[in-house]
């Protein structure tokens, strides 16, 4: 099936180029400072976080399936290599980052981008919070002249000696660090277009020339004698080695598809358009970086929502602005090695205690807390903190756990005593499942025998246990004399038909529980009893006439919905189906005569769908005699532009649908032609409804084939979106 969560990155266009060539010098300003800060804070040779730049704007930036994102060195991932490192030394790190990047290609490949979604944000921000306090804590150290441990415990014990123990001048150069990190954010001017990291950095090294004694970065050679090869490790320690490949590429690949979503958001904030990141592609992009990275000995690598939202307010508009921006980075570690070697340590750490403190979000505290993961978000900071990122995330996912069958067992069940206007009423909120059966049954056997009861559930889940208890219950009060009411918010009922075993109601049970024709009338007597009053003044004005926005001509089929699909409601849309959708019939042609000539409708559909019993008629040719086979005739010129090889029914099959189904999607195009041979002047369109996963696919009529939603709509006037 084709991907239905992304569009096509934008091709490179000359006109761009200005807006890219600028946008790669800001990025690369602000990326060489944190590049550097985060190697050493990695514990890894300083070049390699130049190394690892470069690899992430060239080979991620043309690979990649985010056009705007930027990826390099992140300080998401220091924490984890440090310890790699400090257990493996670097070398091995280096093996384990190219195999990282071979497991993310693999993610990519297998479309397993959709389960990183699955991470509570809060666990995810918790971890990225717990990260950057780990990384302050470290750093702090050395800005104030001494050395970090590796244990954050360590660091917050050892805190007092070092500040009694302070080495003035390194302390000094790191504070002005920190003090303009802070601060240029907040300084009113043009001169906020230059990075505050840059700034930070270069004020930071220009004060340290009157200190000889204040430590700088001591490097080997420039950036192509700092490539370094990967080596095997000893046998025995493989098995770390694979976890450790594991774990990078799991926060990689979760970090970079975060800063992808927050990259296409900022990016359409400022131009309007539909910029949507490609995850699969994405995924092995930033592996091909990895892999790459790793073989040149260079850090690993993540998108970066730093670099990232530096590129689009710089006005970058293709990926070029990220390809030119590595370019820079290599240039630099070439020529310009004199200059890193000034810069001060205390510089780079004092830059990467405020870039730790900023992954700590007061907004992401304020959303865990306004949704009820504020325990998640602690339990995950404090965990990755004191253990380790991968233990602190596994306490959280726990936690996680725990928290929703907590939730699902919690239905609150109170009682309030009837008086001489209203009966008793028994109230359930929150999720009523089996396990709440028991606290429910206490309280309705506690209702006295023959006394009237109203049963309000205000719930959001309704199991098939609870609902037989309250039936069971209700049919023995009634039969001591009593009156039993049962009643839901009018959401609830709303969603009585939604796919049964997800958002169960109590009038959806009921439903399920009548058969056949009872059923309809349950449902017309439940539309007059709680829904005709509401939609009356909708209704009276539309008595008058209609006027539709458009003419959908669709299969007669009991699961394809037009309301649903299209999101529409009284008066927006003129329906005819059929079965099989043919543009064939005389009620049909008249019905589309009508929808041109009376109705003047801007827009004709033809919508199609999977598992259509038409379809697999007209495939298998077994059809019964009489009035439905000379109607499925009308899939014979269908079936035979199918044998032919239609663009549409081969483009179907390579997508992995079925022969049915890539048959319905040919009889789309068919009737679409057809219309256009009629002489319709309204524009036409094809959709094809997958029912199985519930998406919309769009036919294009130029390429003959059709594509996902979120790229077919991207095409479509504004008004029609």
């Amino acid at each position: 099936m084709p991907d239905t969560t992304s569009s096509p990155p934008r091709r490179l266009d000359p006109r761009h180029l200005r807006a890219d060539l600028g946008a790669s010098l800001v990025v690369f300003l602000v990326a060489v400072p944190l590049s550097l800060g985060i190697a050493l804070a990695s514990n890894a040779p300083i070049m390699a976080g130049l190394i690892a730049a470069v690899v992430g704007g060239v080979v991620a930036g043309i690979l990649g399936g985010s056009p705007l994102q930027v990826s390099g060195p992140a300080a998401g991932l220091t924490v984890i290599v440090a310890g790699l490192v400090d257990q493996f030394g670097w070398q091995v790190t280096c093996l384990i980052t190219v195999g990282a990047g071979l497991l993310q290609v693999l993610f990519g490949l297998t479309r397993l981008s959709r389960f990183t979604q699955a991470i509570p944000p809060a666990i995810t921000h918790g971890m990225l919070a717990g990260i950057g306090i780990t990384i302050a804590l470290a750093q702090m150290h050395i800005v104030l002249g001494g050395e970090s441990q590796t244990a954050a415990l360590d660091n917050i014990l050892q805190f007092p000696q070092q500040v009694a123990n302070l080495h003035g001048h390194a302390f000094v150069v790191g504070l002005v660090a920190i003090a303009i990190m802070l601060a240029w954010p907040r300084i009113p001017g043009p001169q906020k277009a230059v990075p505050g990291a840059l700034v930070a950095v270069g004020a930071a090294t220009a004060l340290a020339l009157l200190w000889p004694d204040v430590t700088r970065v001591d490097l080997p050679g420039n950036l192509i004698e700092s490539i370094a090869l990967p080596v095997l490790p000893e046998s025995g320690l493989w098995v770390g080695v694979l976890g450790g490949m594991l774990t990078v590429a799991l926060v990689a690949s979760v970090e970079s598809l975060l800063s992808a979503v927050a990259t296409d958001r900022m990016a359409q904030e400022r131009d309007g358009d539909g910029v949507r990141t490609d995850a699969d592609r994405e995924l092995m992009g930033q592996g091909a970086g990895n892999a790459v990275s790793g073989l040149l000995g260079g850090l690993p690598i993540t998108g970066v929502i730093v670099r990232s939202s530096a590129n689009v307010r710089a006005g970058a508009k293709t990926r070029l602005s990220t390809i030119l921006h590595g370019c820079w980075i290599a240039l630099f570690g070439i020529v310009l090695i004199s200059v890193i070697e000034m810069i001060p340590l205390a510089g780079l750490s004092g830059l990467l205690v405020v870039v730790g403190l900023a992954l700590v979000k007061p907004a992401d505290i304020r959303t865990a807390r306004s949704h009820g993961e504020l325990a998640l978000y602690v339990v995950t900071t404090l965990g990755v903190v004191f253990l380790n990122l991968l233990e602190g995330v596994a306490l959280g996912l726990v936690l996680a756990a725990v928290l929703m069958i907590w939730r699902a067992a919690r239905a609150r069940v109170r009682v309030e005593e009837p008086d001489r206007t209203t009966p008793r009423r028994v109230v359930v909120e929150g999720t009523l499942s089996f396990l709440s059966v028991p606290a429910l049954s206490r309280v309705l056997q506690a209702v006295p025998e023959g006394e009237p009861v109203r049963v309000d559930l205000v719930v959001d889940y309704l199991d098939h246990t609870a609902f037989d208890h309250i039936q069971g219950w209700s049919r023995r009060h009634r039969a001591t004399g009593g009156f039993v009411e049962v009643v839901e918010p009018e959401q609830a009922k709303a969603r009585q038909d939604a796919p049964h075993g997800r958002f169960a109601t109590w009038s959806q049970w009921r439903a399920e529980n009548l058969a056949g024709g009872a059923r309809m009338r349950a449902g017309l007597l439940a539309y007059q009893q709680n829904t005709a009053e509401r939609v009356r003044p909708t209704m009276e004005g539309l008595a008058a006439g209609q006027n539709p926005s458009g003419l959908l001509l669709t299969c007669a089929d009991s699961r394809v919905l037009p309301s649903m699909i299209t999101q529409s409601g009284p008066g927006d849309l003129f329906t005819v189906q059929n079965v099989g959708n043919f543009v064939s019939g005389t009620s049909t042609l008249a019905a589309v005569q009508y929808a041109e000539e009376v109705l003047r409708v801007p827009l004709i559909a033809v919508c199609g769908h999977s598992g259509c019993g038409a379809m697999n008629a007209v495939l298998g040719g077994d059809r019964p005699r009489g009035a439905l086979d000379d109607w499925l005739r009308n899939g014979e010129p269908v079936a035979q532009a199918w044998v032919e090889g239609h663009p549409a029914g081969r483009a179907a099959q390579r997508d992995g649908f079925g022969q049915a189904d890539s048959l319905a999607m040919v009889n789309v195009a068919l009737q679409l032609d057809r219309l256009r041979d009629m002489g319709v002047r309204a524009e036409l369109m094809g959709l094809f409804y997958d029912i199985k996963s519930a998406g919309v696919l769009v036919y294009d009529a130029r390429t003959r084939v059709f594509h996902s939603h979120e790229r077919a709509f991207a095409q479509l006037p504004a008004a029609l979106r």
